[in-house]
């Protein structure tokens, strides 16, 4: 985890050494706490072995133990690789295979027992030092290792504080997985700049955290679900949410203007980190020290995305292939977006999700965005599936309670505003999507679920 510096330094400051820097909902460590655990978590993986640029695996399933023993890799030299608790033992054996990590950490490090002067690092933090890796599939596909340096995340966080308006004395609300990288950098920079990181797991949790929190990273489903503990009378303190992923919801922005709560939408990729941010609804714009070029593709009316920025990721671990793609400085995962202008990015999905059907190309989110508005309906996703005719035909999951006559409301929107090319020609209802760690809808999954559709044990049904 990049930031063991700053949170040493917070830990020896006596104007911040006393407050809290990490916090659930049944647990607190100070600055000082923390600084301890810190070290005595070093002191122990270099007395076990662990040295300079080693990587070490780390998952645990409590935020606290998990964040302290990230930073204590990071203080000992090493990197720190985050896994998600949640996999099972099979998965998790494969994934590490894979990356071979030099140690694996399943068991909360020994805290509080060193002091100050025996845990001096073999050297100086370098900015080009690798301080993070953790685990991407996008939406999709395996998990793959992404390795960044130091200075990739905390280079950003300057331009991030400037535009949360993210305080020392603020208690920053986490209601995320920290196996996304969307919830960890949220941790990352509440420790750097010295706030309160407090993590939670579940919605009471985080509803009862509103009433301490002031800023908020999340994805657009858990914003939406804030929004309505809020407007159901939940104490609230929040002024700001920052918001990563798929657009927000229609309606998101005024709700939380009419509770005071100001939003920061953002697109980015574990990848390439901050690419575009929307600080007033006006639309996507570069952010802070990234330029955006969108390249135009043969035979289509999007580009694909490319971005020159300090904030890529390094690549992936083990030599491992994904999404991500450079020509020189600039590099791109495949993200669509309408061409370029004068005027705010727009984005059309990622490349390869784009459905070829009967020689037309449909991009998922256009259609996503069109059914997701209609009442009744949580979520939706557009997959293509295969035709022996068209190749393949646009397909929409739609994550409801089955309501009488929504498929047939579905169809007349989609008639209406549609082309012929982007109407779902199969549609299907399930009570719950299932998702990735960062709460995005797991495309893969339903890639799968498709294909073993005639086997047993599927909620997903045909939508009548």
């Amino acid at each position: 985890m990049p930031v063991a510096p700053q949170v040493l330094r917070h830990a020896a400051d006596p104007t911040t050494r006393e407050r809290p820097a990490l916090r659930t909902a049944d647990r607190t460590r100070t600055y000082a706490e923390l600084g301890v655990d810190v070290r005595t978590g070093a002191h122990e993986l270099r007395a076990t072995g662990t040295g300079t640029s080693d990587l070490v695996a780390v998952s645990l399933a409590d935020p606290v133990d998990l964040v302290t023993a990230a930073l204590a890799v990071d203080h000992a030299g090493a990197t720190p690789l985050v896994c998600d608790p949640a996999w099972s033992r099979a998965q998790r054996a494969e994934v590490l295979r894979t990356v071979a990590p030099r140690t694996f950490l399943e068991v909360p490090l020994p805290r509080g027992t060193v002091g100050s002067g025996t845990d001096a690092p073999a050297r100086a933090a370098r900015p080009d030092d690798l301080a993070w890796a953790g685990f991407s599939s996008g939406s999709t596909g395996r998990p793959r290792a992404v390795v960044r340096t130091r200075s990739s995340w905390a280079g950003s966080f300057d331009h991030v504080t400037r535009l949360t308006g993210t305080t020392a004395t603020d208690t920053v609300l986490v209601p995320g997985p920290l196996a996304s990288s969307l919830s960890f950098f949220a941790v990352a920079h509440a420790l750097a700049t010295g706030a309160c990181a407090y993590v939670t797991r579940t919605p009471a949790a985080t509803a009862t955290a509103l009433a301490v929190s002031d800023v908020v990273h999340l994805v657009p489903q858990v914003l939406d679900t804030i929004l309505d503990a809020v407007d159901a009378g939940a104490p609230s303190r929040l002024r700001r949410a920052v918001v990563g992923g798929a657009s927000v919801s229609p309606g998101a922005r005024s709700r939380a203007a009419a509770h005071g709560v100001g939003l920061l939408t953002y697109y980015g990729a574990v990848e390439l980190s901050f690419v575009a941010v929307d600080v007033d609804g006006r639309g996507l714009r570069p952010f802070p020290g990234v330029e955006v070029d969108v390249r135009p593709l043969t035979g289509a009316h999007v580009g694909e995305v490319w971005v020159r920025s300090p904030w890529v990721a390094s690549g992936y671990l083990a030599h491992v292939t994904g999404p991500l793609r450079r020509d020189g400085p600039w590099a791109t995962v495949g993200d669509l977006a309408d061409p370029p202008g004068t005027g705010p990015l727009v984005l059309r999905g990622r490349g390869d999700g784009a459905i070829l059907t009967g020689g037309a190309t449909v991009v998922p989110e256009d259609v996503e965005i069109v059914l997701r508005a209609v009442p009744g309906v949580r979520d939706v996703v557009v997959l293509g599936t295969p035709h022996r005719r068209f190749g393949a035909v646009v397909t929409a999951i739609v994550e409801c309670d089955g309501l009488p006559g929504l498929r047939a409301h579905l169809e007349r929107v989609a008639r209406s505003a549609l082309a012929p090319a982007q109407r779902p020609r199969r549609w299907y209802g399930t009570s719950t999507l299932p998702r990735t760690p960062s709460g995005k809808p797991a495309r893969g999954a339903l890639s799968e679920t498709l294909e073993e559709l005639e086997t047993s044990g599927s909620d997903l049904v045909p939508l009548r």
